[in-house]
């Protein structure tokens, strides 16, 4: 079966620094096959027995903590649920509009939902599918969007990619 994993934080503002062909060799270390990256940003696309979500992770997560000597949170979906991703965008995005998705390893609760989507506004709108939250950015000037915020109002690690990014992944990949 063929995932991709979206690494946290990595290669971003000059911290944890990982080389793409040396997260190819930790995934790889890992037992995984067909690995590749794309972009820096800590795509990694690969196959792998079928399995549980959340225990691959933990097992991919265990590998990288080895070799990196850090932690690197990450969230791992099957391709199949990246092509929905990618087709299901909850928005019409208009020129000079940019969409994001922001993966999370489990839903926040209700109450949490509701305290981000409250903050719907001109410049930015959010929307919940799945394990993800879905942001629309308007304008980027007035916009409050960014990872390090979702993460302090939804209380758990995420990561976000732009919308043309899972596109170009599935595009290229699937």
């Amino acid at each position: 079966m063929k995932y991709v994993t979206f690494l946290r934080a990595i290669n971003v503002g000059g911290h944890a620094i990982i080389k793409m062909a040396d997260l190819k060799k930790m995934f790889e270390a890992a037992g995984l096959e067909n690995v590749q990256t794309y972009i820096q940003s800590g795509n990694v696309i690969f196959e792998a027995e079928e399995a549980v979500g959340q225990s691959l992770a933990k097992q991919i997560e265990r590998q990288l903590e080895k070799a990196a000597e850090y932690k690197i949170e990450l969230f791992v979906r099957t391709m199949q649920e990246v092509q929905s991703i990618a087709q299901k965008c909850p928005f019409k995005v208009r020129d000079g509009e940019i969409a994001y998705v922001t993966f999370l390893n489990t839903m926040p609760d209700q109450q949490i939902q509701q305290a981000l989507l409250n903050l719907n506004s001109e410049s930015d709108e959010f929307a919940f599918r799945g394990s993800e939250v879905h942001t629309l950015r308007r304008d980027r000037e007035k916009s409050i969007f960014s990872n390090n915020f979702l993460e302090k109002i939804l209380k758990m690690p995420a990561t976000s990619r732009n919308l043309t990014t899972i596109r170009k992944i599935v595009e290229k990949y699937a």
